[in-house]
Order: structure tokens, then sequence, then C-alpha cells
């Protein structure tokens, strides 16, 4: 089966995610992308490029969530015959993503999102969290507006919608193994984007108060970052320096695989995840995960291993504390064998079978 994978913001993790599909999967997948950048754009005007790039007729298009799909739907409807089933990946949606103050962008992009997953014949999300919250948001953004809120397209996205998790490359990490060093201070993992929905302020000031009690540990801050250098972390660099074995972006995927298997802890501070893939990185490389217990995180987890893996609200401290102060037992082979199911090896032939069903189906009459 050809399929055309849209991809309107090619880097990062959506990069990840395309060229790991398209590497593993028994169809031909032919990538149409634009650069990662100007987001805004590439949500509004990105499907107009895309249809233009359209080279010819597919069995099926997958498109990623960063594009206005009904405007996709309206250029290619000639060329495309109108038989040719459209899905869309979810990877995040702008409804329950939050929005700093200078952001301040109200319901727009959330309402492509919306029109988006109504124009699609079939809706994939990377969660079930990421599923029942757009689901939960999107009567409030329609009970938003005056009149004709068309609150029973609710129902008619959700019986179209299911969860596919996201898959990752993790096998590929096997190859750059190493030891963890004996007899020093355990490094802990923070490995997120610096921006202000990963809430790096909250594990510096975390990570400077449990140094000021005297506990041993070095850090290793990560992660893609946009602009200048956040606040948070040009206090990390003045207060921590001297724990910090790593600040910044990591710039061979070598070079981080090596960091994470010497690592002993990955932290997430995140107010927004919709799945977690760098946390399962981690996770895979045997690091302890110490993550929010909300989000999508609790379902990275074995069930036996919350309690010990999960902290509530304002809790990061305590829990941090707790597995820092002691030899605290956590079965890292049992958390590695749960983010395991979802190597590109497991996942490539479950996105295969959907596809394949999709484009199987009857067209809409």
């Amino acid at each position: 089966m050809r399929i055309a994978l849209l991809e309107s913001y090619y880097g990062g993790s959506h990069q990840a995610w395309a060229d790991g599909y398209q590497q593993h999967s028994r169809h031909d997948i032919e990538l149409i992308t634009l650069p990662a950048q100007y987001w805004k754009w590439r949500m509004q005007g990105g499907a107009i490029s895309l249809a233009r790039k359209l080279p010819s007729k597919p069995d099926l298009v997958l498109a990623s969530s960063m594009i206005d799909l009904s405007i996709f739907r309206a250029l290619t409807w000639r060329r495309l015959g109108g038989d040719t089933p459209l899905a869309l990946y979810f990877h995040e949606n702008q409804l329950s993503y939050p929005q700093s103050r200078r952001q301040n962008h109200g319901w727009r992009y959330g309402f492509i999102n919306y029109i988006s997953a109504l124009s699609a014949d079939a809706n994939f999300f990377n969660s079930d969290f990421h599923l029942q919250n757009f689901m939960a948001q999107l009567p409030r953004m329609l009970k938003h507006f005056a009149d004709y809120n068309e609150l029973q397209t609710v129902d008619a996205i959700r019986q179209k919608s299911k969860v596919l998790p996201l898959g990752i490359d993790l096998r590929r990490l096997d190859e750059f193994r190493a030891a963890k060093p004996a007899d020093s201070p355990p490094v802990i993992v923070w490995n997120h984007r610096w921006e202000h929905d990963k809430d790096p302020a909250t594990f510096v000031q975390t990570m400077i108060k449990l140094a000021e009690e005297g506990f041993s540990f070095k850090l290793a801050i990560t992660g893609e970052r946009f602009g200048n250098m956040p606040a948070s972390m040009l206090t990390a660099q003045s207060q921590l320096g001297e724990r910090i074995i790593q600040l910044g972006y990591v710039d061979t995927f070598a070079e981080y695989a090596r960091l994470l298997w010497r690592a002993d802890y990955v932290v997430s501070t995140a107010r927004q995840e919709f799945f977690g893939a760098a946390v399962c990185e981690a996770i895979y490389c045997g690091c302890i995960p110490i993550l929010p217990d909300r989000l999508n995180y609790p379902h990275l987890l074995p069930d036996a291993l919350k309690q010990a893996c999960l902290y509530a609200r304002d809790r990061l401290t305590a829990q941090l504390r707790y597995h820092l102060a002691g030899d605290v037992a956590v079965d890292r082979g049992a958390l590695r064998a749960h983010v395991a199911q979802y190597d590109w090896s497991l996942m490539a032939p479950a996105y295969d079978d959907e596809l394949a069903d999709l484009a199987s189906r009857p067209a809409p009459g």
C-alpha cells in the first residue's frame, strides 16, 4: 500500500516519528514535509503547501496534527477522487496545550484541530489520556460560541477515533549501551524542551533545595532550546554549576544515548505531556523515573512501581529525597520491559494493520 505521510513540522519528535514509521513499515511510506519552524503558520497554511507537494494519488494519506486537514481535503479532492482515506495522527492538540501569557491566541489553533478531526476518516491519538482529554475539551470550546454549537460533532469524532501509541526507536539505544560508573554520585537527567509547559523552573528549584540539604548528585539537563536561555537555566548554571555534567542539547544521538545509559534517574516536571517519549527512552536505558502522577505518565509505568516512581502535586522534593536518602528497591528490568512495548518493531505492524483496515473500508456515500 502506498501511504503519503504529511508532516508540516518536520523536526524533533515529529521527525523521529515520521522517519521511524517509514523505516519500519511494510507499506511504501512517502514523506511530504515542511521545516519545523513557524508552528502557527504551519497549522494555518501548511496544508496549502503540502497539497501542492502531493505528487500523485496514494492509497491513503496519514497526516500529523500540525495541519488543517479540512484545507488539505478541499484542495486535493479532485486529485484524490474522494475515495482516498485521510487519517489524522494526534501528537498533541492545541485545545489543552497550556498557553503562555505572550501567546494568548484563544481557540484559534484548537479550532483547527477540531475541524481537522471532523474532516478525517479516522483519528489516531498517541495515548488514551490524550484521546480522553481532547474529547473533554471539545464541548468546552464549542459551548464558548454563541449559537449553532454543533455539539453532536463531538460524538461523530469520538466514533472514528482510537488510540495508536507512539512508536519509538528504542532498540537503537542498545547500540550505545554504556556501564553506569561505580561509586559515583547518582546522575539525574531532565531531558525535555526548555519551554514553559515543561516547567524547568520547578526542577531547578527542587535540585537547589536538595543540594542545600547536602544530598550528593550530578545533573544532566538536556533537551531542545528555543531562543534565549531561560532564566531557570541561568539559575541552575550559577547555583548548581559544579554538579552539572551536561547543560544544553546533546549534539549526536550516540552521545545522548550514552548519557542516558550512565544516568540513574529521569525527572519530569511537565504541565503538558501527551505521551512522554523522552522519559521512555531514559527508562529503557535503566533510569528510574520520577514523574508527576498526572497526564500520560502513569500509563508509562507498571502498576507495581507507580508508588515508587510517581509524585503528587508539590511532592517532587520529597520523592527525590526518598530515593537519594537510601537504596530504594526499584525493578529497572520491569520498567524497561513496560516501555519496550512502544518500540517500532512492535508498533509498526500495529500501524500497518490499522491503516490497511482503513484503506479497505468502502468510501463514504
